[in-house]
């Protein structure tokens, strides 16, 4: 049985659940909805035909902005709140700046890239 965090934001009857999976021969994990049954061949996710939610979060889906994993209390977070709070890093700047993340229906997250947020201005960032 898979751990529940919460109500799927985009069907009726289903719950966001922790699944482990492997990308690219590494551990991860995918919070996808119950209702959302998906196929991996090659690294590659794809929705069954028979899934009637593909609601999902891959925890590295912010790797690229050096966050090794989105945490499940992020995805509660996320969930009850619409938005979440996400601490990013810049390898450039060597310097870390924090971002709203939102729901979104086709990627699961999305950052909000044009608000800028002081970190004293949450106590997640503390």
């Amino acid at each position: 049985m898979n751990k529940k965090l919460g109500k799927c934001p985009y069907c009726d009857d289903g719950h966001i659940e922790v699944r482990k999976i492997e990308v690219n021969a590494k551990p991860i994990k995918l919070y996808a909805c119950t209702n959302a049954q998906w196929q991996f061949e090659y690294d590659m996710a794809e929705l069954h035909p028979d899934a009637t939610c593909g609601f999902r979060i891959f925890s590295n889906q912010f790797l690229k902005w050096n966050k090794k994993a989105i945490s499940e209390r992020e995805v509660r977070t996320v969930l009850s709140e619409e938005q979440v709070m996400v601490r990013l890093y810049s390898s450039r700047a060597k310097t870390e700046y924090f971002k709203w993340a939102v729901l979104d229906q086709e990627y699961g997250l999305s950052i909000v890239w044009d608000i800028t947020i002081d970190k004293e201005e949450d106590e997640y960032a503390k």
